[in-house]
C-alpha cells in the first residue's frame, strides 16, 4: 500500500521544497557559463535584417518536444497555414513524434532531428550537441528557408541551428538563452497557456500579424481508417452496448504518478456503479504500473470481462483511435491525455508539479477536468526530483480518491 502524506506535514514539506527551489533559482555555474558562451556565439549573427516586402515563401517551424507539447503547437501550425496558403511550410521535430504530424494537412514537409536533451537517452560526449548542430545546419541550409519559428520558449539549440543554417528571419521567445540568435524576440508571458503562447509567437512574429481572439482553437491529430481498424481489433470482444473508459496511469516523470490503490478504487466504482468497461493504456514498460492495479482488482475473477490492458500493444495513431471510441480517458498529466483531448474525448487529468495554466488540457473545461491535491507547493514545475526524495513529493500521489471519482462520474453522467 502506498502511504499518503499526513495533512499536517504537507505545509512543512512544501516550505522545504520552496526553499530548495529558491536556492537553485539563479542557475548553476555551468548554466551561467553556458549563457555567457551563447551570448558570445550569437554575436556573429547580429546583422540587421530588414522586414521583407513580400510574405515568406519557405517557412521552417521548430518544435523539439514530445507528444503533448507538439500537440499544443498544432493550432499555431494551422494559423500559419491560413495566413500563408501559398508558402512551403516545413516542421522540424523529433523522430519520436513523427506520427503526430505525418497526416497533418497544414504542413508540406516533415523533417526530423534527434534534438539533444530530448532523446531520453544517456548523454554522450559534451561536444556531440555542437557537432550535430553543425551537421544539421548544413542540411537545413539546402532548404533555403527564409523564415524560422522556434516554438519552444527556451530552445537555444534550435535558435542557434536556424542562425547557423543561414535562415535570415528567426522568430522566437525573448529568453536570455535564445535571444542572441533571433531577429525577432516575442515576450513569453508567465501563466499563459502554451497554445496561446505559440499562437502569439506566430501572430506577433510571422509577417507582423496582429493578435486575435484564439478562443478554443482545436489541437489536431488525424486518425485514419486504418487506425480505426487497428483499434477495433484490439477492442474486439468488448460489449458495444456499455460505455468504455481508458486509464493511462503512466507519465514521463515519476513525481506525476498516482497511487495504485487509487486506480483500483476508481475502476471498481466505474464498473460496479456505472457499468463501464475499462482499458488500460501505456507503453510496454508501463505494464509495471498497470499490473499491480489488475492484481488489486482480481481481474481473473468476475471483473475479467470488464477490464483489459493494452500496454505495449498500440502505436500512437492506434492509441488515438482507441481514445476516440471511449466515453472518458483518465490519467496524470501526460502526452496521451492531451492526445485524448485532441481527438475530442472527455478527460480527467491529475495535476501536481506542472502548472495547469500553462500546460493544462486545451479544451472546454466542462469536458476536460483537472483534479489536484491540497499541497501548497503544487505547480512548482520541477519534475526531476531524485528517486529517494519522491516520498516527500506527494502532490499527485495524495490526490483524494473521492475527488477523482466525482470528476469521472460527473463526465459519465453526460454520456447518452
Amino acid at each position: 500500500m502506498t502511504l499518503t502524506t499526513p495533512p499536517e506535514q504537507r505545509a512543512a514539506l512544501a516550505e522545504k521544497h520552496r526553499q530548495e527551489l529558491a536556492a537553485s533559482a539563479g542557475g548553476t555555474r555551468r548554466e551561467q557559463a553556458r549563457l555567457a558562451v551563447l551570448r558570445l556565439a550569437g554575436r556573429r549573427y547580429r546583422a540587421a535584417v530588414p522586414l521583407p516586402e513580400t510574405p515568406p515563401q519557405r517557412i521552417l517551424l521548430i518544435r523539439p518536444d514530445h507528444l503533448g507539447d507538439l500537440l499544443f503547437a498544432t493550432p499555431a501550425l494551422r494559423f500559419v497555414r491560413e495566413r500563408f496558403p501559398d508558402a512551403h511550410i516545413a516542421a522540424l521535430v523529433g523522430p519520436w513524434v513523427v506520427p503526430v504530424l505525418s497526416d497533418n494537412p497544414d504542413i508540406d514537409e516533415l523533417l526530423t532531428c534527434a534534438f539533444p536533451g530530448f532523446t531520453r537517452q544517456p548523454k554522450g560526449s559534451p561536444l556531440a550537441p555542437y557537432t550535430l548542430l553543425r551537421n544539421e545546419a548544413r542540411r537545413l541550409a539546402d532548404g533555403r528557408f527564409d523564415l524560422a519559428c522556434i516554438l519552444r520558449f527556451d530552445h537555444w539549440w534550435g535558435a542557434w541551428l536556424a542562425a547557423e543554417a543561414g535562415i535570415p528571419r528567426r522568430i522566437g521567445y525573448d529568453i536570455p538563452s535564445t535571444r542572441p540568435f533571433l531577429t525577432t524576440a516575442v515576450p513569453y508571458i508567465a501563466g499563459r497557456h502554451e497554445v496561446v503562447q505559440n499562437l502569439g509567437l506566430a501572430g506577433d512574429g510571422v509577417w507582423s500579424v496582429g493578435r486575435g481572439d484564439w478562443g478554443l482553437g482545436r489541437m489536431r491529430f488525424e486518425v485514419t481508417a486504418e487506425d480505426e481498424r487497428a483499434a477495433g481489433k484490439l477492442l474486439a470482444g468488448l460489449d458495444d452496448s456499455r460505455p468504455l473508459a481508458a486509464i493511462h496511469p503512466g507519465s514521463g516523470a515519476a513525481v506525476k504518478r498516482w497511487r495504485t490503490e487509487g486506480w483500483v478504487a476508481l475502476v471498481q466504482v466505474l464498473i460496479e456503479r456505472h457499468g463501464v468497461q475499462v482499458v488500460f493504456t501505456g507503453s510496454a514498460s508501463e505494464a509495471a504500473l498497470i499490473d499491480p492495479v489488475l492484481a488489486g482488482l482480481g481481474v481473473d475473477g468476475e471483473l475479467a470481462g470488464s477490464v483489459r490492458s493494452l500496454a505495449g500493444r498500440t502505436d500512437l495513431a492506434t492509441l488515438a483511435a482507441v481514445y476516440r471510441r471511449c466515453a472518458l480517458v483518465v490519467g496524470p498529466d501526460s502526452g496521451p491525455l492531451h492526445l485524448a483531448v485532441a481527438v475530442g474525448t472527455p478527460t480527467v487529468h491529475l495535476y501536481g508539479p506542472v502548472d495547469r495554466r500553462t500546460f493544462g488540457p486545451w479544451g472546454d473545461p466542462a469536458r476536460h477536468v483537472v483534479v489536484t491535491s491540497d499541497w501548497p507547493c503544487i505547480a512548482c514545475n520541477k519534475l526531476d526530483w531524485p528517486e529517494a526524495a519522491l516520498p516527500e513529493h506527494g502532490c499527485v500521489r495524495d490526490i483524494a480518491v473521492d475527488d477523482v471519482i466525482l470528476a469521472t462520474t460527473g463526465l459519465l453522467s453526460e454520456v447518452p
